[in-house]
């Protein structure tokens, strides 16, 4: 339930639906476990747990959606393998050399006949959406996985203009000027590590790993001209995490206190994720929209 990465995204105008219209659409395009020969599936499941029947989860203005992908493992080795003993039957019985062409045939027949013993992986992505206030936020830091979350959604709602958040200054000159002259937003303390990078083309990379940040190392380095372009933070003893220069936030650990804090609710597994969700998404807001502010807001 409690996110790990965010990968926030804008969406300039309202979606203009209701949960239940956002379930009905979603109730399209529903995960279905791969076919013998299906090499991968992609679906919509449950939002607050594999028990949920809903598609969509809502609490006060925050929805929950999750995706799940299906994809069958097939290593290649195993294929080119079989693909081998098959050109060398070949080649014993009609005594020719197969070319490349036929090859690529062989490796397509094998690949389909391998498919159905192939095992099997499950993955699940969720996001997050304050559709009222136009942000949406992906529980993973990669942007392709991101965008495989976004694509669904597209798909079943026909458009979704979600971007990139863009703020009127620029997070990695803001975050290097944080270390040099030390002047954090309130609430804002520094963690033990941080990437900087010059931004020449070919330019110098430093990584710090477990360090007091605070140190004329880092000043060094900055000075010298390499940028922040990511940062560990840690926020009003309620989370820390990495703050990368696009935004995205990466190992998102939220404190203990918060993560206990329902653990009277023991009667209902729903309930109780219930109440972590809406805990977890308005602090997930609340951190959004300091960060937003401490980089001078959203560009017009």
């Amino acid at each position: 339930m409690w996110f790990r990465n965010l990968r926030p995204y804008r969406l300039p105008s309202r979606l203009g639906l209701s949960t239940e219209a956002l379930e009905q659409r979603l109730s399209s395009k529903p995960f279905a476990p791969c076919r013998p020969t299906q090499p991968h599936s992609v679906g919509w499941v449950g939002a607050l747990a594999d028990s949920a029947t809903a598609l969509v989860h809502a609490a006060g203005p925050f929805w929950l959606v999750r995706l799940q992908r299906e994809e069958k493992l097939l290593p290649a080795a195993v294929v080119r393998e079989e693909v081998g003993d098959r050109i060398a039957q070949i080649q014993a019985a009609e005594g020719r050399k197969v070319f490349r062409k036929e090859k690529m045939t062989l490796t397509d027949e094998v690949t389909m006949d391998l498919m159905p013993r192939a095992f099997s992986q499950r993955k699940s992505i969720e996001a997050l959406m304050d559709e009222r206030n136009g942000w949406l936020w992906v529980n993973h830091a990669s942007a392709p996985r991101a965008e495989d979350l976004l694509g669904a959604l597209r798909d079943a709602l026909g458009s979704l203009p979600a971007e990139l958040p863009d703020t009127r200054h620029s997070p990695a000159q803001t975050m290097s000027q944080w270390l040099l002259q030390g002047n954090l937003p309130a609430g804002l303390q520094l963690g033990a590590d941080a990437d900087l990078a010059d931004p020449q083309e070919g330019g110098g990379e430093v990584r710090a790993r477990s360090m007091l940040l605070d140190c004329d190392e880092i000043r060094s380095h900055l000075e010298s001209g390499k940028l922040v372009q990511r940062l560990a933070l840690e926020w009003d003893e309620r989370v820390s995490f990495v703050l990368d220069k696009d935004l995205t936030i990466r190992r998102l650990k939220f404190d203990e206190q918060l993560v206990s804090a329902n653990d009277d609710i023991e009667e209902d597994e729903l309930v109780r994720r219930d109440a972590d969700f809406l805990l977890m998404s308005e602090t997930i807001s609340e951190l959004q929209t300091l960060l937003v502010k401490s980089f001078g807001g959203l560009s017009e």
